[in-house]
C-alpha cells in the first residue's frame, strides 16, 4: 500500500541544502575525487535527518550512485588489460553522468527520484 512520504516542517531547507551539496560534490568528483568520499560520508551522516522525508529518495538515489559507481570502476580497472575496461569505465562514466543531472533536476523541481504508485485492486 502506497503511503506519503511524511514531511518535518522547518527540517527541509537543511536537508535540501545537504542533499544539493552532496550533488554538486558528487560533481566536483570529476576533477577532485576526494569529494565523493566526503559526499558518500555526508549521505551516511545526515540520513537520520530526512527519513521520512520526499528527500530521503535522493540519499538513497545518492548512495546508490557511489556504490555502483565504485563497484563499475573497480570491475573497470580490473579488466583494462582485456581492453573491455574502456568501454567498462567509460559507459560508468556516462552512467555517473545521468545520475547526477537526473537527481539535481529532480531536485530542482521538488520531486522525488522513485515514483511509486499505488496499487488499485
Amino acid at each position: 500500500m502506497y503511503q506519503e512520504p511524511i514531511t518535518i516542517p522547518g527540517n527541509d531547507n537543511s536537508a535540501r541544502a545537504a542533499t544539493t551539496l552532496v550533488y554538486a560534490l558528487q560533481a566536483v568528483s570529476f576533477f577532485f575525487g576526494i569529494s565523493l568520499f566526503a559526499a558518500i560520508i555526508i549521505n551516511y551522516v545526515k540520513r537520520d535527518d530526512v527519513r521520512g522525508t520526499w528527500l530521503e529518495s535522493h540519499f538513497r538515489w545518492q548512495m546508490r550512485t557511489f556504490w555502483f559507481s565504485l563497484l563499475w570502476s573497480i570491475i573497470g580497472a580490473i579488466t583494462l588489460i582485456f581492453l573491455i575496461g574502456y568501454v567498462i569505465l567509460t559507459a560508468g562514466m556516462l552512467w555517473f553522468i545521468y545520475r547526477i543531472a537526473k537527481g539535481w533536476l529532480n531536485l530542482a523541481n521538488g520531486k522525488e527520484m522513485y515514483q511509486y504508485y499505488q496499487r488499485v485492486t
